[in-house]
């Protein structure tokens, strides 16, 4: 059977979406069809039906109101589908064939610019990745900031940038995979076409009107246009209007910014928790963010997950910190009134997408206000760049020409509709104004006519009226309908009255209407003028809020500081890092005040390079080891640190080998995880790096990891390429001897004291090696039943005194097993035969002819296949035994 008009209209549209689910708008409802309406009724809850569209053909649909559609929306973009938006464009009322219907725009996790689906406190990123051989090409945009950025990078690299964007979407040519390179983002696949050197290279050169890409400084990076093209592409079929927005993009190198790779993000938990169920407050990012603006707390979160390398820009932050941090009132006054200062760059983007509402204009014009306030109370000598570079902004002529034009044209009781003739200001057009004063006129003759039909009917109950459906009407009551003339025209009965029109009331009506049809259509025209007046100062508006930005930064800086007591760091460019009374800033605000037992650090390239911090567990050798990276960072941010002084050379890269975790998704073993990550540290660091690393090797048995643990100290030591500092806390007491041999080991150890059966942990770093883990001990504060304790206790005894012990037997061990000949092999998984073992150890191959020496060996051969129930050694033809 044929499809209804409607169906084809909509197969045709959704044929041009294949891959997005298409809201096809029926009236007050986005109706879908097909599969997608089986996949919203499954993620949205709602009822999945039919409708009969073309005789006998029911085809499957779910709808949702379209006063809805945003909280539905949002919920399938968080779930990673994209979603088509067709608007009806046609009148269903006037058209006598199917209503012509469009795609408005298609909504994706990286194309989002509803205000209620977007965290105001953070960047919403679309990229695009492009590879060839061992160089990636990443740009990624945010359009609802306009931030357009790109670079290349090695591959080995690609995944760590990624991690510190975090962007809602990836495309990547089709068949492209990025798991393959361990990384796991919702990707887009798009037409490799579109990633097309002279294709990428024309359209860039196209929408941003220039000659060449030399401005933006990515001409020679070929991989960066490729990706920077697909995202234009991208953004022209999905939503054109938003690349209007985007006038310029940036070029930068990764090179001047201290590496995180994504393990080392995660263990020192900088934005998020590890365990995501932790209460708030258990990230960096949740101890720093005292930010006052949304501009401020994006600007927080990039600084915190990329931190500086360039010592001149770490010093212009740092002298900006202490600036604010001196003038407490002035800080405070400041911050109180940057509370109310709105996202300026969100919402001029809105302003030039013209989605944005009258209150969006009066907030930009609110905020500009409490700018010049700002601007007036800041007084004082040797005032940091970025606060003088605000106050020259806010000294421009067009600083003032954008509150007057908000001030001259926007009533400040608007609300957020345009249209109803609340918004534009009396005196600012001189047409809608008279349009507003016809409406008065006729208002008041349909009340005058009310007055003037009461008085010549003498029905003094008749009033006049208005409804949507029957617009102006005469309403007459039942014991008055005796009274009613013949001209007046019966509309509608009720219960106790009748509603009557007359040829007078209906031209009142036809000029009241008139009237209000064009005051509807002129504000609304109005209305994205002064939107298109606005988006002219797009670039003084994103340089303020730029500046807000990061003075918004550097005083949360100087709040913390003040706060929690942190102190201006010594940076240079030395390989030393002296930190007295250190303090890990997470760990210390979930304690009560004070309460924190802080620890000094002294570690260089030179003479204290590598630390092996040895102590029980609980004793808080993670926590100290941890505190030191941290300490780095949030040096190399700009800010205070948490300590009494400090010291510290620039580092390039934090590396973290940390935790137990594995990857099922890829088939990798919790070791192998382990092995992984510390292969890239070794492979990766440079004499410039701090590497920070606990238990080494837990993953495999206790001699295998000893063995990784010992030979991994002493690469990083002795590799000239390397030396980097390093702290290594482990529960292998035996490493504590590399200091022995190795000069620029240190031995280190978390003090605790011992009472009766119970320790105390002191938390406090000294010189010197633990005796013991205290394991069993922890394992009692955990809730071991105690008989499993005391069993632990008693094969603890056993094994200190060199004994091996199982349920039923106690077995004397070998003495030393590392020295029985076994270097450079795999350990056996069986135990030793010590008894054949220790023959043969007593053998004097020196003083035995060399036939003498093969029948002992060959005797030894012999009782240890009678001990192992083997058949005879047989001989192969050259006389070696098979």
């Amino acid at each position: 059977m044929a499809d209804t008009p409607a169906r084809n209209q909509y197969l045709k549209i959704k044929s041009q979406y294949p891959n997005a689910i298409l809201f096809f708008q029926m009236g007050d409802f986005y109706e879908t069809f097909d599969e997608d309406a089986r996949i919203i009724a499954k993620e949205l809850q709602i009822t999945l039906t039919s409708r009969e569209m073309g005789k006998g053909k029911k085809i499957p649909l779910a709808g949702i109101p379209v006063h809805a559609l945003q909280n539905y929306l949002a919920r399938l973009i968080r779930n990673n589908y994209k979603v088509a938006i067709c608007e009806q464009i046609g009148d269903s009322k006037t058209s006598d064939k199917v209503v012509e219907r469009a795609v408005s725009r298609v909504v994706t996790p990286g194309t989002v610019i509803d205000e209620s689906m977007l965290d105001s406190r953070t960047n919403n990123y679309l990229a695009s990745v492009y590879i060839s051989n061992d160089i990636a090409g990443l740009t990624y945009v945010d359009i609802t900031t306009s931030e357009f950025l790109t670079t290349q990078v090695q591959i080995s690299e690609l995944k760590s940038e990624i991690e510190r964007i975090a962007p809602a979407e990836i495309l990547v040519p089709l068949g492209f995979s990025l798991e393959k390179i361990g990384i796991s983002k919702f990707t887009t696949e798009i037409d490799s076409g579109l990633f097309n050197l002279g294709k990428a290279t024309e359209d860039l050169l196209s929408h941003f009107g220039v000659i060449n890409l030399k401005s933006f400084g990515f001409e020679k990076m070929p991989l960066s246009i490729r990706s920077a093209g697909a995202i234009l592409n991208y953004l022209k079929v999905y939503n054109k209007s938003i690349i209007q927005n985007l006038n310029s993009i940036s070029a930068y190198s990764s090179s001047k910014y201290m590496v995180l790779d994504s393990q080392t993000r995660r263990n020192l938990e900088l934005t998020r928790t590890i365990n995501e169920d932790v209460v708030k407050g258990s990230s960096l990012l949740d101890v720093f963010d005292l930010t006052q603006t949304s501009v401020g707390a994006r600007l927080l979160k990039k600084w915190i997950g990329q931190p500086l390398k360039d010592l001149k820009l770490l010093n212009i932050r740092q002298s900006t910190v202490e600036w604010f941090y001196e003038r407490t009132m002035l800080r405070d006054s400041t911050r109180k009134q940057m509370k109310n200062i709105s996202d300026i760059e969100r919402l001029l983007n809105r302003i030039r997408n013209f989605v944005a509402t009258p209150r969006d204009l009066l907030s930009l014009m609110d905020s500009l206000n409490i700018l010049a306030k700002i601007d007036a109370n800041i007084t004082g000598k040797n005032q940091p760049v970025c606060v003088r570079e605000l106050r020259s902004l806010v000294k421009m002529s067009e600083f003032s020409e954008i509150i007057m034009t908000i001030k001259n044209s926007i009533d400040e009781s608007a609300n957020t509709n345009v249209g109803d003739g609340s918004v534009i200001k009396r005196n600012y057009s001189t047409q809608f104004d008279n349009l507003k004063a016809n409406v008065i006129k006729y208002e008041r003759l349909i009340a005058d006519f009310q007055s003037s039909e009461r008085e010549r009917t003498g029905i003094k109950s008749l009033k006049v009226g208005y409804n949507k459906v029957f617009g102006y009407f005469l309403e007459v009551s039942n014991s008055n309908l005796s009274y009613v003339p013949d001209h007046y025209i019966r509309k509608q009965t009720l219960v106790n009255a009748e509603r009557f029109v007359t040829e007078d009331i209906k031209k009142y009506e036809s000029l009241i209407l008139s009237s209000v049809e064009k005051i509807h259509a002129l504000e609304a025209d109005l209305f994205n003028d002064i939107c298109k007046q606005l988006a002219s100062f797009a670039e003084i508006l994103f340089d303020i809020a730029k500046s807000v930005a990061i003075i918004d930064v550097l005083m949360t800086f100087a709040e913390v500081a003040k706060r929690y007591a942190y102190t201006k760091p010594i940076l240079s460019e030395n390989d030393q890092m002296d930190i007295t009374d250190g303090r890990h800033p997470v760990v210390e605000r979930n304690l009560p005040t004070g309460s924190f037992v802080a620890n000094d650090t002294y570690i260089d390239n030179k003479n204290d390079q590598v630390v092996i911090l040895t102590g029980p567990n609980m004793a808080g050798k993670s926590t100290y080891i941890r505190q030191i990276a941290l300490i780095v960072l949030i040096a190399q941010i700009g800010s205070f640190v948490p300590a009494k002084n400090a010291a510290i050379g620039i580092v390039d890269r934090i590396f973290s080998r940390m935790g137990l975790q594995d990857d099922i998704t890829r088939g990798q073993s919790t070791f192998m995880v382990e092995m992984i990550e510390t292969a890239e540290i070794l492979n990766q660091a440079t004499s410039k790096s701090l590497v920070i690393l606990d238990e080494i090797g837990r993953g495999t048995s206790t001699y295998d990891g000893l063995a990784i643990a010992k030979a991994v100290a002493e690469y990083i030591h002795d590799n000239p390429l390397l030396g980097c500092k390093t702290l290594f806390a482990t529960h292998y007491h035996e490493l504590t001897t590399l200091s022995d041999d190795l000069l620029r080991v240190k031995n280190y150890t978390v003090a605790v004291t011992e009472n009766k059966e119970n320790i105390v942990f002191l938390r406090k770093v000294i010189k010197g090696i633990a005796d013991q883990s205290y394991g069993v001990h922890v394992a009692r504060l955990a809730g071991f039943p105690k008989k499993v304790t005391e069993r632990a206790n008693e094969i603890l005894k056993l094994l200190n005194a060199n004994i091996l012990v199982n349920k039923e037997t106690v077995i004397p061990v070998v003495e030393n097993h590392m020295k029985i000949g076994l270097e450079g092999k795999q350990l056996p998984l069986l135990d030793l035969d010590t008894d054949i073992i220790d023959e043969l150890m007593k053998i004097d191959t020196f003083n035995l002819s060399p036939l003498e020496t093969a029948n002992i060996v060959y005797q030894l051969q012999l009782k240890w296949k009678q001990k192992h129930g083997m058949r005879n050694l047989k001989k192969d033809l050259d006389g070696n035994i098979i």
